[in-house]
Order: C-alpha cells, then sequence, then structure tokens
C-alpha cells in the first residue's frame, strides 16, 4: 500500500508540475548548432523549385537557397520560402497552446492543420505568437506550414528593414520556433520596475482569472535562496493588469561594473494549488537622464564606451548560438567596453541575458534604418519589442530607428509597456534632452563640450572602415569626452566586419566592397590593433604613460575611471624584464624581479598616485609592465615602459676582424670589402645597391632616401680613416641629407645621418628597398605585435616580437597581426628573408620601422581617408608617420595627434647599424 501511495504522489506531483510551468517544446532548434530539418520549397534562385530539407533555424541563402543581397543592392531577389513540419501534440485538455516565432524574415503566414493561425507577421525581428490551442488534434501527428516572403507586402516594412539598409538583408525562419503549454488560467508576461532604493513592483498581465485567486511573488537569488517574505494580491478580474510591490533592504544592485541579478517567480494559486508560475531574472537599479547633466545609474554618473554590433556570424547570417553571444560581450568587457548599441534591430533575447549577466548596458532599436515603420506596423513590432526586452535591466534606452528612420508618432508607445519609462532616443539627433550626433568631427567634440546642454553622446562614431577610425584618433576624443559636463559617452561604428560566406561563390567572403568591413573585430571575431588601442584608452584604470628616465622614482600616475568601483578592489602586479638579443631564438623576456602593490585606495573620480615601491636596481632592467586586474580578476590592461635607451641596449660589441678593408671601384660603382662581406654603392646616386655575403647576396638597395622628398645628389666621396673607411653623400632639392657610412673590420656598418626639412610631411625619416617576394617575416624589439598609426600609437606593448609575411589588407582578409605597416619604438629588426636575415640597430629614441607598404583595398574609396600615405621605399626607419582617418573623415579633422607632420627646419640626426653577418 505504502508503495502505491508513493506512486500516486509522484505521479500527482508530476501532474501539479506540469499544470504550474510553462512547458516550452521546440519544434525548430535551439541555434546554428543545433537544428531540425523540415521540408522547404524555394520558389526563385538557387536549389528552387522542388521541395527538399532546410536547417531550422537558418537564413536560407547560406543554407544555398535564393539569393544573397545586401540592402544597398538597387535589385533585390524576391523569393518565398515554404516551410512544411510535422510535430507531435500531447495530451493537452484544459491547456492554452501557443506557437512562438523568435524571429522571421520577413512576411510569415503560419498554418496548422490547413487554419491559418492569425494574420500575417511583418517585421524580421520580433518576437510574435498566436494562439493555436483551436487548431492543434491532442495526442496526434500535426502539420505546420509556413510561408515566408522574403520582401514584405507592406512597403514601409522594405523601407526601414530592406530598402536601402547598410547591411546584409536575408531570409528564413532564422531564430528559434516552439510551442508554450500552459493552463488555461496563466501568466501571460509582466513587467518589472526594480529601484535602486529596494522598491519594486511588477505589473502581471494575467489571462482568464476566476476571481478566487492571489497572485503570489516571491524574489529570490539565483541560487534560489528566498530574499525577504512573499507578498501578494488578489485577483481582479475587471483590471488589466495587476501590480505586486514590495520593499527590499539595501538588495545588491545592478551595474555593468556589478551586475548583481535576482530572480522573481509568481503564482496564481487558489485554495487548492498553484495555477501556473513563472520566473523572471532582474535587477535593482535606477537609471536617470539628467537633462543638461548627465546619464546616471544608481546615483552615479556614468559615461558608455560601447560599439554598434549586427548579429551575425559568417557561415550562418544572423542565426547565432549561446556560444557566441556570450564571446562579444567577452570581447566587449576584454576592450573595458561596458555598453552597446543593437544596430540596427533588436538581438536575439540570450545576447540580452549575457549583457545582464556580465555587465553590459545597452541601447535596443527599432529597426528603422534613415526610413521608419508606418504607425499602424510600428504600434505593433514596438509592443513586440519592449513587452520581450522590458525585464533586462542592461537596457538603458530605447532607439526609436536610426538616421532620419524615426516615426515619431511612436515615440510614446515604449511608456505604455514600460514601466521603469525609459529614455526614448533618436540616434544621430538631438531628442529628448540627449544629442546622440553621428560621427562628430574633433572640432564638433570640443565645441560640445565647451557650450552643449544636452546629454552628449554619438551613437555612431569613428568609424571603423578598414583599419580607419575605431582606436583612431579616440585618444583625443575621449579626452574631450572626459572633459564634458554632460559628456555620457559614445559607440564605435562597429563592432564587427559583417563579411558573409557566399555558398554561390566557392564559400569565399563578402563584405559588400566598402559597406560592411567597418569592425574592430573580424567576421570570426579576429582582433584588429584597434582592439587594443581602445583597450588601454577605455581602461577605467587610466594611466597616460610617460617615458622614464633617470628622475623616476616608482610612482606613476592614475585615475579613477570606474563608476562604482574603488581601486583597492583591483590588483595591481608589476614585473621587471630583460629583452633576448636579436641574436637569440626565442622572443621571451626574462623576468628580472616582480611584485604586487598593497591595496590601494581610490575612489570612483578620483586621481593618485601608485607607488610600485620598485627595488633599488630597477634602472638595470629593459622594460617595466605594470598589469591591473579588476574585481573580476581578469586583466583591464598591461603598460609598458622602456627602461633604457636604446643606445644603452644596443650597445655595439667589436669582433675579431677578418682582414682589412679593400676598396674597389669599378666604372659607376664603388665596392666596399669588410669582414669577407661587400657594399656595392652607385656612385650615381650615392644609393647602398646591394650587400654580397659568401653565402650569397642580400637585395638592400635604393637608399638611404629621404621618405617624401625629391632630392639630388651633390657631392659623393669616399676615404680611408684610422682602422676603417667611410664613405658619404650629400643630397639637396627640397630638403638636404647628409650620409656617413663607417666601415671598421669586427663591427655592422655603420650608418650616419643628418636631414633637415621644413613643412608638412606625411612622414619623415630614410627609406630602402628590398624585394617583398623576398621577404619572410621579422623579429623585433619595439612596440607590438600590431601595427601603428601617428593617432593610434596607444595599445601595444613593448618587447620582442616575431611576425611571418603576410599580405593581409584589414577588413578584407584577417590573419592578424598585419605584417605591412609602421611600428613603433623600434630599437632593432632582423629582416628574416629567402637569401640572407640582416640585423638593423638604431641608437635613436622614437624611431618607426616602416614594413613594405600595405596594399589597396579592392573597393578602396577615392578620398584616401583610410589609406595614408607610405614612403616608397620598402623598409624604412622614420621619426614621424602618417595618420589614418575614418570612412567619412580625413585625418586632419580627427583632432591634433591626427593632424600633418610639420618639420622645422632643425637638422635631424640618425644612426643605423647594419649586420649582415648572420
Amino acid at each position: 500500500m505504502k508503495k502505491v501511495f508513493l506512486q500516486l504522489l509522484f505521479i500527482t506531483t508530476c501532474f501539479n508540475s506540469f499544470g504550474q510551468q510553462t512547458i516550452v517544446k521546440y519544434l525548430s532548434g535551439t541555434d546554428k548548432d543545433h537544428t531540425i530539418q523540415w521540408d522547404f520549397f524555394c520558389t526563385e534562385g538557387r536549389k528552387s523549385g522542388q521541395w527538399t530539407k532546410i536547417a531550422v533555424p537558418s537564413n536560407w541563402e547560406l543554407q544555398g537557397f535564393g539569393t544573397y543581397n545586401y540592402g544597398h543592392d538597387k535589385v533585390k531577389a524576391n523569393e518565398q520560402g515554404l516551410y512544411k513540419h510535422e510535430f507531435t501534440a500531447g495530451n493537452w485538455q484544459n491547456k492554452k497552446v501557443f506557437i512562438v516565432f523568435e524571429g522571421s524574415m520577413t512576411d510569415t503566414k503560419v498554418t496548422v492543420n490547413g487554419k491559418q493561425a492569425g494574420p500575417v507577421h511583418q517585421g524580421s525581428f520580433y518576437r510574435f505568437k498566436y494562439d493555436i490551442t483551436g487548431l492543434i488534434k491532442p495526442n496526434a501527428q500535426n502539420l505546420l506550414e509556413v510561408t515566408v516572403d522574403k520582401t514584405s507586402a507592406n512597403a514601409s516594412v522594405n523601407d526601414a528593414e530592406r530598402r536601402n539598409s547598410d547591411f546584409w538583408v536575408f531570409g528564413g525562419i532564422y531564430r528559434p520556433v516552439y510551442l508554450e503549454i500552459v493552463p488555461e488560467t496563466f501568466i501571460e508576461r509582466l513587467a518589472i520596475n526594480a529601484k535602486a532604493d529596494g522598491s519594486f513592483q511588477a505589473d502581471i498581465y494575467s489571462q482568464n482569472l476566476k476571481g478566487d485567486e492571489t497572485i503570489e511573488a516571491q524574489v529570490q537569488k539565483l541560487n534560489g535562496e528566498k530574499v525577504g517574505q512573499p507578498f501578494s494580491i488578489k485577483a481582479n478580474t475587471t483590471a488589466e493588469h495587476l501590480e505586486l510591490k514590495s520593499n527590499f533592504n539595501k538588495p545588491l544592485l545592478w551595474s555593468a561594473e556589478f551586475p548583481n541579478l535576482y530572480q522573481v517567480i509568481v503564482a496564481i494559486k487558489n485554495k487548492q494549488s498553484v495555477i501556473h508560475s513563472i520566473k523572471q531574472k532582474f535587477g535593482f537599479r535606477t537609471v536617470e537622464l539628467r537633462v543638461n547633466d548627465g546619464l546616471y545609474v544608481n546615483g552615479a554618473k556614468i559615461v558608455m564606451k560601447g560599439s554598434d554590433r549586427h548579429s551575425f556570424w559568417p557561415e550562418t547570417g544572423r542565426t547565432l548560438s549561446h556560444e557566441i553571444q556570450l564571446m562579444d560581450v567577452k570581447l566587449m568587457k576584454q576592450m573595458n567596453m561596458n555598453a552597446v548599441r543593437m544596430s540596427h534591430y533588436p538581438p536575439d533575447a540570450d545576447f540580452l541575458d549575457v549583457c545582464d549577466s556580465l555587465g553590459i548596458y545597452v541601447l535596443d532599436e527599432l529597426t528603422g534604418w534613415q526610413a521608419n515603420y508606418d504607425t499602424e506596423t510600428g504600434h505593433k513590432l514596438v509592443k513586440e519589442l519592449v513587452l520581450r526586452d522590458v525585464n533586462h535591466p542592461a537596457i538603458l534606452f530605447w532607439d526609436n530607428g536610426n538616421e532620419g528612420g524615426f516615426n515619431r508618432a511612436l515615440d510614446n508607445d515604449y511608456g505604455l509597456y514600460d514601466p521603469q519609462k525609459r529614455t526614448v532616443i533618436h540616434p544621430w539627433e538631438k531628442f529628448n534632452g540627449t544629442d546622440t550626433k553621428h560621427y562628430p568631427d574633433y572640432n564638433y567634440m570640443v565645441n560640445a563640450a565647451a557650450k552643449g546642454q544636452e546629454v552628449f553622446f554619438p551613437t555612431e562614431f569613428m568609424h571603423g572602415l578598414y583599419d580607419g577610425g575605431a582606436g583612431a584618433a579616440l585618444d583625443d576624443f575621449w579626452a574631450q569626452m572626459v572633459k564634458h559636463p554632460h559628456g555620457a559617452g559614445g559607440f564605435i561604428w562597429a563592432f564587427l566586419d559583417e563579411a558573409v560566406i557566399r555558398t554561390d561563390k566557392n564559400n569565399t567572403y563578402d563584405a559588400d566592397g566598402n559597406h560592411a568591413p567597418d569592425g574592430i573585430v573580424g567576421p570570426h571575431r579576429e582582433k584588429e590593433g584597434s582592439f587594443y588601442a581602445i583597450k588601454e584608452i577605455w581602461s577605467p584604470v587610466y594611466i597616460d604613460p610617460q617615458p622614464v628616465d633617470k628622475t623616476f622614482n616608482g610612482k606613476i600616475p592614475v585615475e579613477n575611471r570606474y563608476s562604482f568601483t574603488n581601486l583597492n578592489q583591483c590588483t595591481f602586479k608589476w614585473q621587471l624584464v630583460k629583452f633576448p638579443s636579436a641574436s637569440a631564438k626565442t622572443t621571451a623576456a626574462i623576468v628580472s624581479a616582480a611584485g604586487s602593490m598593497a591595496k590601494f585606495d581610490l575612489k570612483p573620480g578620483e586621481k593618485g598616485v601608485l607607488n610600485l615601491n620598485l627595488p633599488t636596481s630597477w634602472a638595470k632592467s629593459d622594460a617595466l609592465y605594470l598589469t591591473a586586474y579588476g574585481p573580476d580578476k581578469k586583466e583591464i590592461f598591461t603598460w609598458s615602459w622602456a627602461l633604457k635607451t636604446p643606445a644603452a641596449i644596443n650597445k655595439i660589441v667589436s669582433s675579431p676582424a677578418k682582414s682589412a678593408i679593400k676598396i674597389n671601384e669599378v666604372g659607376q660603382q664603388l665596392q666596399v670589402v669588410c669582414d669577407g662581406i661587400t657594399y656595392y654603392f652607385d656612385k650615381a646616386t650615392g644609393y647602398i645597391q646591394k650587400v654580397v655575403k659568401p653565402s650569397g647576396t642580400v637585395s638592400l638597395s635604393g637608399g638611404p632616401v629621404l621618405a617624401g622628398v625629391n632630392t639630388s645628389l651633390k657631392q659623393f666621396t669616399n676615404k680611408a680613416i684610422k682602422g676603417g673607411h667611410i664613405v658619404e653623400a650629400d643630397y639637396d632639392g627640397a630638403a638636404t641629407l647628409h650620409v656617413k657610412w663607417t666601415f671598421t673590420p669586427g663591427q655592422p656598418a655603420k650608418l650616419e645621418y643628418q636631414y633637415t626639412q621644413k613643412g608638412d610631411a606625411d612622414f619623415m625619416g630614410i627609406t630602402f628597398n628590398y624585394p617583398e617576394e623576398k621577404i619572410t617575416g621579422m623579429k623585433w624589439l619595439g612596440r607590438g605585435p600590431y601595427r601603428v598609426w601617428k593617432n593610434r600609437l596607444k595599445g601595444q606593448q613593448f618587447g620582442v616580437w616575431h611576425k611571418a609575411y603576410n599580405n593581409t589588407i584589414t577588413g578584407q582578409t584577417w590573419d592578424y597581426p598585419e605584417f605591412k605597416g609602421y611600428h613603433s619604438e623600434l630599437n632593432w629588426a632582423v629582416i628574416e628573408n629567402k637569401e640572407s636575415p640582416f640585423t638593423v640597430y638604431t641608437t635613436d629614441k622614437n624611431i618607426y620601422l616602416q614594413m613594405l607598404h600595405p596594399a589597396r583595398e579592392q573597393a578602396a574609396l577615392e578620398n584616401n581617408n583610410v589609406e595614408p600615405a607610405f614612403p616608397e621605399g620598402s623598409i624604412g626607419f622614420l621619426n614621424a608617420i602618417s595618420p589614418i582617418g575614418t570612412k567619412f573623415q580625413a585625418a586632419k579633422v580627427m583632432g591634433p595627434q591626427s593632424q600633418t607632420n610639420h618639420a622645422s627646419g632643425e637638422p635631424v640626426n640618425g644612426t643605423l647599424w647594419f649586420d649582415f653577418k648572420h
């Protein structure tokens, strides 16, 4: 009898659990990696005209169907996708059954067992559902049929989403489809307003209440531990919704720095049992846009540091996975970002869950790319947007469209469904007390900081086409943002390169020319150089490294740019290191000393000094590294300082001489033979022509040339000196250049040069030629591993680096870091090649190594804003380099660091040593 009783108890418990909670039954897969095959018929384009199978969820173009289109395409395909799928219904008597689509592009008609479930849904990026209780056959097979039109029958939907939008426009059921099974009396939804003062309100929308029920709530920690007492309200069948209210004493608050989450269990009860219950995560936090003041979260002023993110993966389009959502937010956090703007549509709900969990402020957007939905359609889609996303504490603002795509009749709709009454903004215009101007230049930043009244946060700036924008010029821009009395941050365009895999073009990448390669990271999240520049500039532990000299005492100025975190919650560790030589097989530094700082108290917004308490022998090391870790123990940034000059590191040591120097003059050629190596000079130009060793020829030629300046040879001489030989050349013209080669047995060849130049110059220094096709790699002591621009020097670490040759074109191919370009703080470089590697040492500070010329993009803009000038020579040793602009702006309007270099006419001296003895 006892056994039978337990079995009955088990069955009753299972039945009650079934009755209490919403049952979710997936009809599709859950993400890009977990799909289910449905029957599919495509009406036009590839693989059309026949019934076959397709993975759901997916964009059908990526599955080999139909036609690819970018929003700017003047003529677009208009295929339909017909889907069929059979599913088994359970014994769902006395239940309500809803079918839910998380996202379908675009017009979606749903039928169950031959009967239409409801009106055709229009709008690609929104969750919608139908009540199909009366359409399904219980305990039997049911046929689901879905017709998806890639182009909407509603012109305004096409205008807002597809007609000229600056992103890929796909087709298909690209987010999951599932059934929700609930009791006849059920909680349809709730909307929470939990404030920083501990007050809690949940608006409960229920269906089919009888009047004798109670609605009860219990707040919990995420581990299920109860917080406070349950609170309830009696059912009211005439009210549109019921309000559950309570107060909590000093709850842990949610912010991007401390994303503390709770959950609430809300249940409908009668005297017998729980009828239905749901669980919802939330955070206690208060958001205030204080007009003519700033943006506040929980009473603290915040500055948003963010980017604009498309929901995108190259092999699957807009169909993503939890792993991708998590990866993207982690990458943002690694860059010290604390915010993201949805561009230009609401993301997967899971992405918002990750933002809630890890701490990222969100601007959630209604689609409207320079055109808006009509009012009738817009009313529906705003409701769908807000109902789905209202309870995410990460969301600070609602974006009602983009760049003029504002239906102003919808501005007040958001508040109808949002008890928090979040501010509605119009990205790119002044509206509702905000200035969200797109792509301001530096002067706009200065004027806004001086005179602007609105809360200022450009929702697109620093356009990152190819290698331009993003981290380039950000240092100057951000200095103005910090000065702005109402500054609330900004959003870099864009987070990623939207380069899709073309299954119709042999699986090649396509970013639609120069329309979509705008990211800080590549399509598979490959990191560009700007990633690290942003990481340093936006570090909440802000340090502006200055060169170390003899007066350095181990004390470093620091600013706390957190909003809520005291630096005593962070950890600081330092290392003193010594670097391997140019001839060493390794690039790894040797740690000569290391330590940690004691707890350092510095409140948000304050400035102070970090005292590292370095050992007295610190100056014997080559470099100092300082790493800051946040309260989550993850690296904020590692700063690095060279502790020795290049002259101190590159002490030239003589070796025994092999033989005396020999001089040969043959026609217009001068040959200098030193230590068995022959150096060939052209008397007509003064340039070195080649270097010949017993093991072969090194094709170094055509220099030194004064980069970017036309000069002619004035005089070329050579003479013997005690213990060596000198070759000298003098040039005049638009500038003057004096060159002196010194050859001494047992030493590398020494090159001393002096030039005098006046006026503006894209770059300054000397160059040589070496055949690109013979270069295989380089190893160097300097900052790396990424190249730099004049206005993007931050983010790179001082050390020994190695790169194999590549011909990467940023945003077009993604083998990062790029090999070609400028590299800062050079001490020495080994040029690896197919002939014989050689090493160049410098004894001068702040020399840039120019390695070849970056190849031009296939779809480069004619304005050359993001294709800065390079010297004609292939290998250069420069004192000044060029800045880079953005897609829309030349470098010259992007701030002080972005200005063209100016030569004063004062002599510039340099010394290089060329070692060919490898």
